[in-house]
């Protein structure tokens, strides 16, 4: 099968595409040059950036195109390129290391077509103790990759290179990533507490199973944020086998609260939902393996008198939002309310 060189293939993907005036949101900044697949990652980040130059500074003597105005040409109707990376392998030769990094990538161009590419990147670290300056980091020597069909976990490589890579849980150490990259400046993504990262397996049937249709799996990665004086928020990534690693967005409602004399300190005259929104961040959350389901209680002050609860059931591969009770009354004592209950029976 044919091959491509890294720009040539996200070129071809992109060649006739005409711009649109819609921008994605610009990604955090990311760059990590102390490991062989954080590289890949930063190199793609300053893609999508549109900071060609770095993107051109992570590769060695070996460059991707003739001249940095080539390769930067070769992006010009690039909206993005989403990258997954897999197990990395090393070998050792004189003087340096090797790592050979497992990758497919989705190309989205300005007009919304996408393709997916996959491959192999080839790093080289040359040892550190006997390097003069200037310092060398982690640079990359070549990035092969070829047309794929399926999902970027479908397309990805199981390794690349003869070298076998360590075992290790790819998809947490994915998911660990993106959040790492998602919410760099936002989060404490350095956290080494104990529970700081969490992880849970969940075998589940959808309702349009088959009686002798085996269990499907689904994996649910929890990653503490930040905490507050009361309060500590949590970030979520679910994989499923059907849709692959994404961050897990929960519904939660939207609230219209009438205080007597507009003073939040009196009595609450009425309470209701105005609408949905997507919240990315719970707060005091936890996961629940028994019912399936991830709770939230979030302090409104210290005192824990005001608040509000929600409750998330995970079914047919998905988190649904099926009760919330707020206790809108600042008045010293806990009595919740309950607001949307899909949950209790009659």
């Amino acid at each position: 099968m044919k091959t491509y060189s890294t720009t040539a293939a996200i070129a071809l993907v992109l060649s006739g595409l005409c711009a649109i005036e819609a921008v994605a949101a610009e990604p955090a900044y990311f760059d990590n040059r102390s490991d062989a697949a954080d590289v890949v990652r930063s190199l793609y980040n300053a893609i999508n950036r549109q900071e060609y130059a770095r993107a051109w500074d992570y590769f060695g003597e070996t460059k991707p195109a003739k001249t940095f105005q080539d390769f930067a040409k070769g992006y010009e109707t690039t909206a993005r390129v989403d990258l997954e990376t897999g197990p990395v392998s090393s070998d050792g030769a004189a003087g340096s290391i090797f790592y050979n990094v497992p990758v497919a990538i989705r190309a989205v161009g300005t007009d919304g077509a996408e393709r997916v590419f996959a491959g192999c990147y080839t790093a080289r670290q040359v040892n550190a103790a006997i390097q003069e300056p200037p310092f060398t980091p982690i640079q990359l020597e070549k990035g092969t990759l070829q047309p794929a069909e399926g999902t970027l976990a479908d397309a990805l490589p199981k390794q690349c290179g003869d070298t076998p890579p360590v075992e290790t849980d790819a998809v947490a150490a994915h998911a660990k990533q993106l959040f790492a990259l998602d919410y760099q400046g936002q989060c404490d993504t350095s956290d080494e507490r104990e529970d700081a990262a969490l992880a849970y397996s969940i075998a589940y049937h959808n309702k349009s199973d088959a009686a002798d249709t085996p269990a499907s799996e689904a994996r649910l990665f929890r990653f503490f944020c930040n905490m507050a004086a009361y309060n500590e928020s949590h970030v979520y990534y679910l994989w499923t086998e059907s849709d692959g690693l994404r961050q897990q967005h929960f519904a939660t409602p939207e609230l219209d609260i009438r205080y007597e004399n507009d003073n939040s300190e009196g009595k609450v005259e009425s309470l209701s939902i105005i609408g949905y929104r997507s919240e990315a961040e719970l707060v005091n959350s936890g996961f629940d393996d028994k019912t399936m389901s991830v709770a939230s209680h979030a302090k409104w002050r210290g005192v824990g008198d005001a608040s509000s609860d929600g409750l998330w059931i995970f079914r047919d591969g998905a988190f649904s939002l099926i009760k919330y009770d707020v206790d809108a009354s600042y008045d010293g004592e806990i009595n919740p309310e309950t607001v949307l209950d899909y949950h209790t029976g009659p």
